[in-house]
């Protein structure tokens, strides 16, 4: 991994993981599919598998679609208020992609969550919904993260040239040092990655930052 300068240089000790709309919706020959998605999703799982391993946070993002539309992307509300479906709530479409969430997880639970509480999987895990493309945007993760005096944040989800950009320059707004595995995001592209870095994104495959990860945190064995 490559960081600019000791302002952008990530602190993986004090790091987050932040996984974005990574649901089974998305993957490949679902309603919602994202290009890539499901080839991304095994370095996904190893950073979560990783951020576990060194007890560090993790916060995955979700997105849930009400049928009425209500609190769709603008772009996606008529064809949710037409009847199709996707990130419905309480669907098997809408939950975390397997390989993702810890073995022994539960269902996202819609209604905790579309009431803007956050969900607990574990003791340094959780899900929150995002009512749209930002992760910062009317939830609670600038608050939570802070609580667990987390300065770093690792990105991986998809997809990028919507969700996952925007709540990065979110996170960059907020002075987070940001990180992002290239290999754990769909949708990046070359062009993309070159702006990351130019706003003092770190950018490196999954393997790298576990690797650091494991050095910061003194998790030194492979899990």
């Amino acid at each position: 991994m490559k960081a600019d300068s000791k302002c952008t240089t990530p602190h993986l000790d004090r790091a987050a993981l932040i996984t974005i709309d990574v649901q089974h919706d998305v993957l490949d020959g679902q309603p919602l599919e994202i290009a890539g998605s499901s080839a991304a999703l095994p370095a996904m799982g190893e950073l979560a598998q990783a951020f576990r391993a060194c007890e560090r946070p993790i916060v995955h993002i979700v997105r849930l679609y009400r049928p009425d539309g209500s609190n769709v992307d603008v772009c996606r509300r008529e064809d949710v208020m037409r009847g199709w479906q996707a990130l419905a709530p309480d669907s098997d479409g809408a939950q975390l992609a397997a390989g993702l969430a810890p073995a022994d997880h539960k269902r996202l639970d819609a209604e905790l969550l579309l009431g803007g509480a956050i969900q607990r999987l574990g003791e340094a895990e959780v899900v929150i919904y995002k009512p749209r493309w930002g992760a910062f945007y009317e939830t609670p993760l600038h608050d939570h993260l802070r609580s667990l005096d987390v300065d770093t944040l690792v990105f991986c989800g998809v997809n990028f040239p919507n969700c996952p950009r925007t709540s990065i320059y979110e996170a960059s707004e907020r002075d987070f040092r940001i990180v992002v595995a290239i290999n754990a995001i769909a949708g990046l592209y070359e062009r993309g990655t070159r702006e990351l870095a130019n706003i003092g994104v770190t950018v490196g495959p999954a393997g790298d930052v576990i690797s650091q990860l494991r050095a910061a945190t003194g998790r030194l064995v492979s899990t």
